[in-house]
């Protein structure tokens, strides 16, 4: 079991270094740094460095020209993101073992070998479909949700938090905002594949309107190649507009619906759930301060990194509030009595002294 933890500990820090160095690719704009796949160039070990080779790979593939920078930065991503796929291979192996399967079910270790497994095709795909938008955006969710399933890993194998009297309209809140972390990941994932980013370069406003002209008709159809519409006409700036809007509207839906829940939190009895609403609270005001950042600075590579990983960070810590459960009104109780006191016999030398003394006559 301790082999197991370990593993899912090392597994989940390495799924956020694969998550960085995806972004930083596709930042730098290093995505087809490499146009074949699982190689790069032909070459399995690194790039092609020698005069001959470099030759070679010219001929081979006279479409694109051998960027040497641009192709390291590709293949350091795919190695991280091998030795994650070992990394959860071996997890789901050691998942089947009888004394782990009597802790815990193997069904979310199968889920996360399934989901690496698709993770592959799509860095696959990515790159011979040329950054076709929905695929880079399902690459995206596929790299959060292995973080996500490896955190669930983590925390129903671990300690449970202290438990207490649970508010269902608490719980209906943290997974509506949870729902709403997940949305507003996904359309960063939208703006990031389509470049739209800087489709807004101005806040809080869009091209100096509250309403902006955006054409929301072509901004979603999900059916078409990188800077194209459905039909093969050049995407509009409306279009780009319209997606970077929906990112906006998105990020205010979050801030209510986490804010609410941080807020709850912070009104706990319990100094525990506390320290979680004071860290959920921190991460969402530094993510908004991030997205407007961007914007304003026209997308600084270390600020867009940044915004990449707080994205993963408030995952993680609304993910965990969700699991973990979180506290009802009556969780006070729990700090001052247990609950099998609460049924406890009276002591019968009180009982005798409350009784009066009376003669056996």
């Amino acid at each position: 079991m301790r082999l197991y933890r370990h593993l899912l500990i090392a597994a989940t820090l390495l799924a956020c270094v694969v998550i960085a160095l995806g972004a930083y690719v596709r930042l730098s704009d290093a995505g087809l740094g490499c146009p074949d796949w699982p190689g790069c160039y032909g070459h399995w070990l690194g790039v092609p460095t020698l005069g001959h080779e470099q030759l070679a790979a010219s001929a081979a593939f006279p479409q694109r020209a051998l960027d040497s920078g641009k192709a390291w930065k590709e293949m350091i991503h795919r190695y991280c993101a091998g030795t994650l796929g070992l990394l959860v291979l071996a997890i789901w192996l050691l998942a089947w073992r009888e004394k782990i399967r009597q802790r815990t079910s193997p069904f979310l270790a199968s889920l996360l070998l399934g989901i690496v497994g698709l993770q592959a095709a799509l860095g696959m795909w990515t790159v011979t479909l040329l950054l076709k938008p929905v695929i880079v955006t399902l690459h995206l969710i596929g790299g959060m949700s292995t973080l996500a399933v490896l955190l669930a890993l983590i925390l129903v194998t671990g300690s449970r938090a202290p438990s207490s009297p649970q508010r269902a309209s608490l719980r209906w809140l943290a997974a509506v905002a949870l729902l709403a972390v997940i949305t507003q990941i996904a359309l960063g994932g939208w703006v990031s594949s389509n470049y739209a980013a800087l489709a807004c370069p101005d806040f809080p406003q869009c091209q100096g309107q509250w309403q902006p002209a955006a054409d929301f008709s072509q901004a979603f159809k999900l059916h078409r190649e990188l800077g194209q519409t459905d039909d093969g006409q050049l995407l509009s700036n409306a279009a780009l507009m319209a997606v970077h809007w929906s990112h906006r509207l998105g990020a205010m839906l979050v801030l209510l619906t986490v804010g609410a829940l941080s807020a709850a939190l912070l009104r706990s009895g319990e100094r525990y759930w506390r320290r979680w609403g004071s860290l959920l609270l921190a991460l969402v005001v530094l993510q908004i301060g991030l997205g407007i950042g961007n914007v304003l600075l026209a997308l600084p590579l270390p600020l867009a990194l940044a915004h990449t990983l707080g994205a993963a960070a408030l995952l993680i810590v609304v993910l965990s509030i969700n699991i973990l459960g979180v506290p009802g009104r009556a969780s006070h109780l729990s700090n001052r009595q247990q609950p099998g006191q609460l049924c406890q016999a009276p002591d019968e030398t009180k009982v005798r002294q409350t009784v009066p003394h009376q003669n056996p006559a």
